[in-house]
């Protein structure tokens, strides 16, 4: 089992289901139902082969959901099922959740050649099962970590004595390298030093626009800081390649998803 869930249903369950098992013979057999009861897209199936052994499974991540839609369907003893609901809710409204809004950030800039990027942002320990939400809501994984891709920002540039320094120190990493410009002068420096990929924080569309203009297509563009649903257009439109919003993985709604018990 996944240790994250393990986790879970350790933290609720802890020494036992005090309620179910009072009320619950023990060899009473239950049917349930997981139904959506609003629009979204649905994330976090995977979790549910973590808790059910007599899983069926009627969506696959990234499906959008009606109200009303059957997501999932579980069967077994009518104890195991109730004692486990709550986790699996609170992975699949929680997932479902990211993917729903990633889908909506997806949405708002289709056609504009730009794609949306997740963030580090993520809820501690749950990072894997969010980036996968997001990418199930049809944008685009950043790093896993701070492991699997150099991004060298302000405060690293500061430490490295300069961007020249920081560009040429990282280079023995062998990995992708992304640098943050903030000034003319950095940029035309990152650009000399061959940098092929830079990130834009907290400009207007606007800025943006301009920044993208002069860079002209010699590396690619990342947009980021205060992208939000509402605006997120407009920072595509620069001209931008990407634009990275951290909201969908830490402001994301749980959205409202049941689990109806039945017995057999």
């Amino acid at each position: 089992m996944n240790p994250i869930v393990r986790m879970a249903l350790d933290e609720d369950i802890g020494s036992g289901d005090v309620t179910t098992r009072a009320c619950v013979p023990e060899q009473q057999q239950g049917h349930g139902r997981f139904l959506a009861r609003e629009p979204l897209v649905v994330a976090g199936l995977g979790v549910l082969g973590e808790l059910y052994e007599e899983l069926i499974v009627h969506k696959r991540d990234g499906d959008r959901c009606a109200a009303g839609d059957v997501i999932a369907e579980v069967r077994g003893p009518a104890r195991l099922l109730l004692e486990r609901e709550r986790v699996a809710l609170n992975f699949l409204q929680r997932l479902s959740g990211v993917a729903t809004l990633a889908r909506q950030f997806a949405d708002a800039v289709a056609g504009t050649g730009c794609r949306v990027l997740d963030t580090r942002k993520t809820t501690p320990g749950l990072r894997a099962l969010e980036k996968a939400a997001a990418a199930a809501g049809g944008v685009v994984n950043h790093r896993m970590g701070l492991y699997d891709a150099v991004l060298i920002k302000n405060n690293h540039i500061t430490a490295a004595g300069g961007v020249r320094a920081a560009i040429e120190r990282a280079r023995a990493s062998g990995l992708a390298i992304e640098i943050e410009v903030r000034t003319h002068e950095e940029l035309n420096e990152a650009l000399e030093c061959g940098a092929g990929h830079l990130l834009l924080d907290n400009l207007t569309p606007s800025e943006a626009a301009d920044w993208v203009r002069e860079i002209g297509g010699r590396a690619k563009v990342e947009l980021s800081g205060g992208i939000t649903l509402g605006n997120v257009r407009a920072y595509a439109e620069t001209g931008a390649d990407f634009v990275s919003a951290g909201a969908i993985t830490h402001s994301a709604r749980a959205v409202d998803i049941s689990f109806r018990l039945e017995l057999l």
